[in-house]
């Protein structure tokens, strides 16, 4: 019996780790979102600026977001929108998607990519926080 509550305890302590560890990407990933505040919006009543709005940005296909003005370039890239997708873009947009209107050198940090990519990713496409 001991044995069984002890690897539940540390199930519960894994688990509790891990939420807030993620918690806490997401966190800086918001701060880190300020660079990408001039030109982008995300959350509840979000619009498209000079870029489009970024709600459920994890699986939506590059250039549809809906009523904003893609170069050709991003409309036929043929990338559907996941982690990876994601952390190669934004380390270089015009070398990921040649030709595209993003005018952004690009973030070279790998934990800032990653806490910026737990931000975008917990909105769906309504500026909701996923559940």
């Amino acid at each position: 019996m001991k044995k069984l509550t002890f690897g539940a305890l540390m199930i519960l302590t894994v688990t509790a780790t891990a939420s807030a560890a993620m918690a806490q990407d997401a966190a800086a990933g918001k701060s880190s979102f300020n660079k990408c505040l001039a030109c982008h919006a995300i959350g509840e009543g979000a619009k498209n600026k000079v870029g489009p709005e970024l709600n459920g940005l994890d699986g939506r296909k590059s250039g549809t977001a809906p009523d904003y003005n893609y170069s050709d370039a991003n409309k036929n890239s043929g990338i559907t929108w996941n982690e990876a997708q994601f952390k190669e873009y934004i380390k270089d947009p015009k070398a990921k998607i040649p030709g595209t209107k993003m005018a952004f050198a690009g973030i070279k940090n790998e934990n800032e990519i990653n806490n910026l990519w737990s931000y975008v990713s917990q909105f769906d496409k309504d500026g909701k926080i996923k559940q």
